[in-house]
């Protein structure tokens, strides 16, 4: 009778929590927050992909576009194609470039940085055991911020791309490694920049990347494919989910939170360069973006970098729909 009892009393427990969780993260709304900041998020590597010189399109982006901050992904097998030998030319000009326009950079540095697979890990490296790669990536951090640290346009470093997300084809994460490194990144910088740490916005409560970062870095997705269940999923969530979940943050971490991925491009079964355009329109259009905008002015959240724009100047440039690149062009002018 008492193991009855107890179960009972566990069961109505458990039901009691349910509750107060789902009323405290999905009833209500947040304030939109005034003034919010935009900015893109910009990859050589994709860029190329498309079909472009990068350089094209990142100057399309600031030109023509006018964004004003930009996510840079410095992947690693771009910078140091043989152990040892550093060609950071292209990012050289990206961040001169940024320089000259005083354009605000965040670069995502480290072995897992934005864009499939995600670990961007050179040939070289493959052969290595677990403490020479850790010994690897280390080298390279310090290059980085050496190297870019008294820039002006440099305004945060994020270290690591998601790294408690299991997510891309990347060895186990390393939690010891992760804060070697953002160890190593604020030794180096002088000017004390802050240290982003990102983590997925809808399957995470942002507590590690809040405890080890000065910024939590979230990401902020509405429709993806499913390989699970082999098709597309629309995320339930309603903005007051995120404005909760930031507010908690906040209050126990005193650490703010900016989306550093808003979708505004497709998510589909197979990449991008290998989909039909009605594929890629089944999960981003003009329709939809517009929608992801207004859902994020609506989170309260002042901060997004929006994920695609490279992919806005392929539909203008190659499939003549300028649509969604006109219609960013209104949050930066």
């Amino acid at each position: 009778m008492r193991i009855i009892n107890f179960l009972k009393i566990t069961l109505l427990l458990v039901f009691v929590l349910l509750i107060a969780f789902f009323g405290y993260f999905f009833t209500g709304k947040s304030e939109p927050a005034e003034n919010i900041s935009w900015g893109i998020n910009f990859s050589q590597d994709h860029s190329e992909k498309l079909g472009f010189s990068w350089q094209d399109v990142y100057f399309s982006l600031i030109d023509d576009l006018g964004a004003k901050k930009i996510r840079i992904a410095v992947n690693w097998d771009l910078v140091e194609i043989k152990e040892n030998e550093y060609n950071f030319k292209d990012l050289d000009q990206q961040v001169q470039i940024a320089d000259d326009k005083d354009i605000e950079l965040i670069l995502a540095i480290g072995m897992k940085t934005p864009r499939w697979p995600e670990c961007h890990i050179p040939v070289w490296v493959q052969g290595f055991d677990e403490n020479q790669r850790k010994e690897r990536v280390l080298n390279l951090i310090k290059e980085i911020v050496l190297r870019y640290k008294d820039r002006d346009s440099i305004v945060g470093w994020q270290v690591e791309n998601e790294p408690f997300f299991p997510f891309g084809q990347c060895p186990k994460n390393d939690k010891n490694l992760l804060k070697e490194e953002i160890s190593l990144v604020k030794s180096l910088d002088d000017k004390e920049r802050p240290v982003i740490i990102s983590d997925t916005g809808e399957l995470s409560l942002w507590i590690e990347p809040a405890m080890l970062g000065d910024i939590v870095g979230i990401t902020m997705y509405k429709i993806v494919w499913s390989p699970e269940l082999s098709s597309y999923l629309s995320f339930p969530y309603p903005s007051v989910f995120y404005w909760r979940k930031a507010q908690l943050i906040k209050k126990v971490f005193n650490k703010e939170v900016i989306c550093v991925e808003l979708q505004a491009e497709p998510w589909v079964p197979n990449l991008i360069y290998y989909s039909s355009l009605d594929e890629q329109e089944k999960s981003m259009n003009l329709t939809q973006f517009k929608k992801n905008i207004e859902f994020a002015k609506n989170t309260g959240l002042k901060e997004f970098y929006l994920w695609g724009a490279e992919w806005w100047y392929f539909m203008k440039e190659k499939n003549n729909k300028p649509e969604i690149w006109e219609e960013a062009k209104l949050l930066f002018n």
